[in-house]
């Protein structure tokens, strides 16, 4: 799996790391939020030493997020090296047998400041998180992409268990507020994301 070399913050609370995957063909993104002193990674790639040692100077990795039965990428790794709780729908939790899960539902509360929201239709067992801080954020796994020459989009029909269905599960996004969108794949949307997305899905 491909390593990101550095990070990028977004915010004082938001941080992201990305790198290409030519076995895929994709970019794989990664997230991680922070709440006091604690971090909560979402769909984490392998971090190259240094930009690992910078994310965790002044805190701890406590959970590790999923969002979909696809994206294991190094879970088992920050989980290994850190102790953190591994976190996923309870779809991704009995599918992914080598690694102990806690289930998450729609409607969980995290870290008070990170709600988990259902997605269906999408990849199995997708999920989508929010994180009500620094104006707001929604972190998405493969529902929704921002790469390629399409850009900011829906996931392809072809990777769908059923794309009329994602897109009307898609539509509770918009009754969170926030102003930045993160993906699984693809560069983040850093302002008027809620906007964007209502004009992606809001007439389908």
């Amino acid at each position: 799996m491909a390593e990101a070399s550095e990070t990028h913050a977004l915010t004082p609370a938001l941080t992201i790391w990305q790198a290409y995957d030519p076995e895929v063909k994709a970019d794989l993104s990664s997230t991680s939020i922070r709440l006091g002193d604690r971090l909560f990674l979402i769909d984490p790639i392998p971090l190259a030493g240094p930009a690992l040692t910078e994310l965790t100077t002044d805190a701890r990795i406590c959970s590790v997020f999923l969002t979909n039965i696809n994206h294991a990428r190094a879970a088992a790794f920050f989980a290994d090296k850190t102790g953190a709780t591994v976190c996923a729908s309870a779809i991704t939790a009995s599918s992914l047998f080598n690694l102990e899960i806690l289930s998450v539902s729609p409607g969980d509360m995290v870290g008070d400041g990170i709600e988990v929201i259902g997605i269906e239709g999408a990849a199995e067992g997708e999920i989508a998180l929010h994180f009500m801080g620094d104006g707001g954020a929604v972190v998405v796994g493969d529902a929704l992409i921002n790469f390629g020459q399409d850009g900011f989009g829906l996931l392809p029909a072809k990777y769908c268990s059923d794309q009329k269905m994602m897109q009307r599960s898609l539509r509770q996004l918009l009754d969170f507020s926030f102003e930045r969108l993160l993906f699984a794949h693809g560069a983040p949307i850093v302002s008027g994301a809620r906007a964007k997305l209502e004009a992606l899905i809001g007439s389908r």
